[in-house]
Order: structure tokens, then sequence, then C-alpha cells
């Protein structure tokens, strides 16, 4: 699968075809299958095919209209309750300080990366967007406040093929033993 690990790109123009459904499960069925810290599964999706709510995503997104060339929008939304179960109110943003938030984001970010990597395989392109902040976001989709949004993954047929971006040298990542 390195192969296809190093093919992917991020994918801001997409050709004016809609996703077939059936594919859209696959993609989704791809992240409901992510592992997470003790089987919390904290994730939900919500699928966006309307052109006005993608809209409104778009422009809480920093106004990015590259955004409405995707005919499919995925918002990622990580649940605090998979891990806090009491009836205590929590309300969610970027500075929020409870130690679940962290392990919610982590999990819902590994089931995020299981759709991008899934869109490819099937032939899909996809982009990871996360520019918005909370208090923008939730009321366009109706989300509670205990919720956070990981990130919106546009989807859809590329009409692109961007060159493979700069990474750094693996020896300057790895560390063994210790730092």
């Amino acid at each position: 699968m390195i192969k296809e690990i190093e093919m992917r790109r991020s994918i801001r123009n997409y050709m004016n075809r809609p996703v077939e459904d059936e594919k859209i499960i696959k993609v989704l069925e791809s992240a409901r299958l992510a592992p997470s810290g003790d089987n919390t599964q904290p994730w939900h999706f919500i699928v966006v095919k309307s052109e006005l709510i993608r809209q409104e995503l778009a422009v809480i997104s920093n106004n990015q209209k590259w955004m409405l060339s995707a005919p499919v929008f995925i918002v990622c939304v990580a649940d605090i309750r998979s891990r806090i179960e009491e009836d205590v109110d929590i309300s969610l943003n970027e500075n929020s300080p409870q130690e679940e938030l962290k392990q919610i984001i982590r999990d819902t970010s590994i089931s995020i990366g299981h759709i991008l990597l899934e869109a490819d395989n099937l032939g899909l392109g996809t982009c990871w967007v996360a520019w918005f902040i909370q208090e923008g976001i939730r009321p366009v989709l109706n989300i509670p406040t205990d919720k956070y949004v990981v990130g919106i993954i546009t989807l859809g047929y590329a009409d692109e093929k961007p060159k493979a971006r700069p990474r750094k040298k693996l020896e300057e990542l790895v560390h063994y033993e210790n730092w």
C-alpha cells in the first residue's frame, strides 16, 4: 500500500460529476473500521451534498471557494460522550482543556485517514479542511456543543493532478530508543 500512500494528493479542483452513493458508503465504512482508544469509536460523519450547505461551510472555512467544486463534503465530528458518560454540561471549542477532547480528536483523526486512503483507492480525490472554528461550524449543521468538528473532507473526482510536495527525510523524523 506504500505506493498508493505515496501517490495520494490533496485535491482542490474537482470534476462536475456526482459521487456514487455506493462509493460514499465504502469510504464511510472504512472510517467506521478505524481503531480507537478503548474501542470508544467517537466519530460521527455528516454527509453534505446540498449546495446551499456546502456554500455555508466554505464561507465559515475562511471563504475557501475552491471547496465548492467538490460535490460531497464529509464533516467529521468527535463525540466526547464516548469518554465522558456523566450528564454534565460540556461546551467544546479550540481552547477546551479536557484530556478526553485530545483523545477523541486523535481517534477521529485515525478514521479520517482511513477516509482519505479508501477514497483514493476508489478513484476519488479528497482534501482535509480544518480552517474554521467550532462556534462557526456547529450552527450550520445543528451540531451540539459537546461535539467537536475535527475536519471537513471534500470528496469528488479529481480534476487536477498535483505534483508531490516535499517531505522530510525519514532520518529527520525517526528516533530509536529515545529522542
